[in-house]
């Protein structure tokens, strides 16, 4: 929702990294930023209207970033496609750094600042890690950010590193960062930063979207 420079640039890396993309705008001038090249679906309309997040295929949606000029529009946009269709990877930009942490608290992830806002909101909608949070000058390792399966949360953050055979230098915990001790358990809604290999990025990927594996 919104299709202002963030929003459109944001559309088009999706599209570029092969995920079909539906953008709404009250505006329908504003879609020319979107460029001849883009060849997702544009809505006109009010984002957290539901007819309208009907018609952009926000029931088949796998995620939804609300990038409005309005911290209102956004924060009831994105309420309403999580309350109301279930969608549970939805970030919200907010300018006012103090309610984008409130909103974070409430479980509805945040980007506050302009400068990296497309970046950031890309790398929330995209926790499989191909966005690497940081890159060694050499390429070969990465610091992936990552969300792990339900039925991993209460696991100790060390016995997840055993399996993954990978260290865990931090975590996000509605919207903190926190490094973990022996006793630190996964808790919901946590984010995983993840020092890797670029080779062992697929095979995490693959380990923390599905539940553990029981001995």
């Amino acid at each position: 929702m919104g299709c202002g420079r963030v929003g459109a640039s944001l559309a088009r890396a999706l599209e570029r990294r092969g995920h079909s993309v539906a953008v709404i705008d009250q505006d329908p001038d504003a879609f020319r930023r979107l460029g001849p090249d883009f060849h997702g679906r544009t809505v006109k309309g009010i984002g957290f209207d539901r007819k309208v997040l009907v018609a952009a295929g926000i029931k088949e949606a796998d995620g939804f970033a609300a990038v409005s000029s309005g911290d209102n529009s956004n924060i009831l946009a994105a309420r309403v496609v999580r309350e109301t269709y279930g969608v549970h990877n939805v970030v919200a930009r907010i300018y006012d750094q103090g309610r984008a942490e409130v909103y974070e608290r409430l479980g509805v992830p945040s980007v506050a600042t302009v400068r990296w806002a497309s970046d950031q909101v890309l790398r929330r909608l995209l926790p499989e890690g191909s966005e690497p949070q940081w890159r060694d000058p050499s390429g070969q390792v990465r610091l992936i950010q990552l969300g792990a399966h339900d039925e991993w949360v209460g696991h100790r953050i060390t016995a997840i590193e055993g399996a993954l055979g990978a260290r865990i230098p931090f975590l996000s915990r509605f919207g903190q960062g926190l490094i973990p001790h022996e006793d630190t358990l996964l808790q919901d809604g946590d984010m995983l930063y993840i020092a890797v290999a670029n080779e062992e990025v697929p095979r995490i990927e693959g380990l923390l979207a599905n539940p553990p594996i029981r001995a």
